[in-house]
């Protein structure tokens, strides 16, 4: 039996039957009741004026079962009426082969669709529903997904498509795509990467939205973050340190800079509700060509102009403002100078006791906020769910508390080699949980998961979740550690030897394999892209955790023929051979793992950084190649020549 350190992986392995017979939806609705009925048959038919968006998803959800898509017809057997009712809110009937959808705006009817999707099943190559009655409305107005797409997994449009479509099924009503040097200007394409997003694309992504009722939030940073804009010599002048991070307020040219990619952007994306211009991690304001400003008008002052002038470039668009919390949080000075519609985006990552506290800090100056728990996936080959869950769940149930704006769910890739599609479960469980009036457990959101986004009822899907997080947490076991470090680090090295020596490889590699193999036997009928990308996960957790057994053992089988380097027919030989073996074991094991790492990423990305993650399998590859010639020499050149073994250290070249 295995041995589980992380709490989210002893609730997510907690998967069960179905509770009672209700069904299980995500987000879970107000309120669910079964009716009397004759028939579960599912309805078939829609209005030809039905919500397309609406009608697109549950097409979806019926072609992932093998079943016939929704037809037209005269007399339909999904009805849509109008009444007074909350914004997003509705009432679905479901019942003999009929479906009542009742709802005050377009965007209830919607999410009326998204529910009746989940509540298909397929039985005998037919499609049936329970006969139930759903009440339903959101808890939070807004729940956003702010997604990464500036340093190094950056969607094609195929995928941007399918994340929109995916987190709208979910009940998300916002996508804001965030964006350092992603976007082509048309007036200075030079920063951008050569496959980045033209406005073309942005407007295209943004009337695709609309069809899912999401809206399309630009994410363009404007102040700091902007290091490789700065990095070229045409704009080096802007930077507030040499070649730097921030844009300098002594420089006019840098606002004029961050001025015209709003204008740009908002040419193409015309009325957002929001627009977010960043404005984070501005610590080194003054530290440089500013200094002599700061010190005449304070700091306070020359972050606020900044703000206040690009809200007025944004203010005509109808957008309300968004920028990070954290510059308020450190010098509140800065609060009362800024404009009070601005929307505060509260971020904080850790798995805290209370978020309240930063809650309330924003809310007493007068600010709307929206609460940014992260998925925890930076920097990780699957997200620490033993963080993330924690984090999403106190965060969002105590914004709901305080009546926040809404959720502004962050995915951040900063290693540049995160999968997007890994990300899926931590996104989704601040979704439905955004949605829920009450607390989501992890436990009851586990249950739902394996239906409502792989189409399948089956619980290893959550296993396989429980798995990989429980797996990453044993691995994470030392602060600030995380796994896509540790998979490219030596085992050789000293330092990385004794932080692992804590760490149950076997364990970590059961879990992954267990993975592996379900994955291998099973595909699932939707999002097959993400059980892929769970697959290609829990591969590369193995071999890290096989790479460090191999240094342990590689380690043991030279000691031992060192120890018996003097004795006829003695095993020093075959420990040798062994340890060549082994080395060669580990080059094999990288090189396997390029092409799937490959297929995962070309899922979902353009090629972007792929050539420069790919290098990182060979360069592995290649270490292992030289160890295991190196150990090629010493028995040889050594033992065979000489009857002689040097420390292994002083073989394989090591400090």
């Amino acid at each position: 039996m295995l041995r589980l350190f992380g709490t989210i992986a002893l609730a997510l392995l907690a998967t069960g039957s179905a509770l009672g017979q209700t069904p299980l939806l995500l987000p879970r609705p107000q309120s669910i009741a079964t009716v009397p009925c004759r028939s579960e048959a599912a309805p078939a038919s829609v209005a030809a004026s039905a919500d397309p968006g609406g009608v697109d998803i549950l097409d979806r959800r019926l072609k992932h079962l093998g079943l016939a898509p929704l037809r037209g017809a005269k007399h339909p057997a999904i009805r849509f009426s109008n009444a007074p009712m909350p914004a997003q809110a509705y009432r679905l009937t479901v019942r003999d082969g009929r479906a009542w959808v009742v709802s005050g705006d377009s965007a209830g009817a919607f999410y009326a669709m998204t529910t009746l999707a989940q509540l298909i099943r397929a039985r005998a190559g037919r499609a049936i529903a329970p006969c139930v009655r759903v009440v339903d409305a959101p808890a939070l107005r807004w729940r956003i997904l702010s997604d990464d797409v500036s340093r190094g997994p950056l969607p094609t449009m195929r995928y941007f498509r399918r994340r929109i479509r995916t987190i709208a099924a979910f009940k998300m009503n916002g996508y804001s795509p965030y964006m350092e040097n992603t976007f082509v200007s048309p007036t200075d394409p030079l920063p951008a990467p050569l496959d980045g997003i033209t406005p073309r694309q942005l407007g295209e992504l943004a009337r695709y939205a609309a069809r899912f009722h999401v809206a399309l939030i630009p994410e363009q940073q404007t102040f700091a973050h902007m290091h490789n804009t700065l990095k070229y010599e045409r704009y080096a002048a802007m930077a507030e340190l040499p070649h730097g991070f921030l844009l300098s307020p002594a420089n006019p040219a840098g606002l004029a800079y961050a001025e015209r990619l709003v204008r740009q952007e908002l040419a193409v994306v015309p009325h957002p509700p929001f627009f977010h211009i960043g404005s984070d991690e501005t610590a080194m304001l003054g530290d440089g060509q500013s200094a002599a400003m700061v010190k005449r008008l304070g700091k306070a002052r020359v972050y606020a102009d900044h703000v206040d002038a690009l809200a007025a470039v944004i203010a005509p668009s109808g957008a309300r403002t968004m920028l990070w919390d954290d510059g308020v949080e450190a010098d509140p000075a800065i609060a009362p100078l800024l404009p009070k519609n601005v929307v505060l985006i509260d971020w904080h990552y850790g798995n805290d006791r209370s978020f309240t506290k930063y809650i309330d800090l924003v809310a007493k100056d007068g600010f709307q906020q929206m609460v940014a728990p992260g998925a925890n996936n930076w920097s990780e080959i699957f997200p620490d769910l033993d963080t993330a869950i924690p984090n999403e769940r106190r965060f969002i149930d105590e914004g709901k508390a305080a009546h926040v704006l809404g959720l502004f769910q962050t995915v951040w890739h900063d290693d540049g080699e995160t999968l997007y599609a890994t990300t899926w479960y931590p996104v989704l469980y601040a979704a439905a949980d955004a949605w829920d009036s009450r607390d989501l457990s992890p436990r009851a959101f586990a249950r739902a998961f394996p239906e409502t986004f792989f189409g399948v009822d089956d619980p290893r899907y959550a296993s396989d979740v429980a798995a990989l997080a429980d797996a990453v947490h044993r691995l994470d076991a030392a602060p600030h550690e995380w796994t896509d470090r540790l998979f490219w680090s030596d085992p050789f090295e000293a330092t990385n030897e004794a932080r692992m020596k804590g760490v149950d490889l076997a364990a970590v590699r059961i879990e992954a394999e267990r993975v592996e193999q379900h994955l291998l036997d099973r595909v699932p009928p939707a999002h097959r892209g993400a059980a892929f990308a769970e697959f290609v996960a829990a591969r590369r957790i193995d071999v890290l955790a096989r790479a460090y057994q191999i240094e342990r053992e590689v380690r043991y089988y030279y000691d031992d023929a060192r120890a018996h380097i003097g004795e006829k027919n003695g095993p020093s030989f075959r420990d040798l051979l062994w340890c060549k073996y082994w080395f060669w074991e580990l080059r094999d094991w990288y090189e396997g793992l390029a092409p799937l790492y490959a297929r995962a990423w070309k899922n979902e990305s353009r090629p972007g950084h792929l050539a420069s993650n790919l290098e990182r399998y060979h360069l592995a590859a290649q270490r292992a190649i030289r160890r295991a010639d190196l150990i090629q020499r010493a028995t040889y050149n050594d033992f065979i020549a000489r009857g002689t073994l040097p420390p292994l250290d002083r073989v394989l070249h090591l400090p």
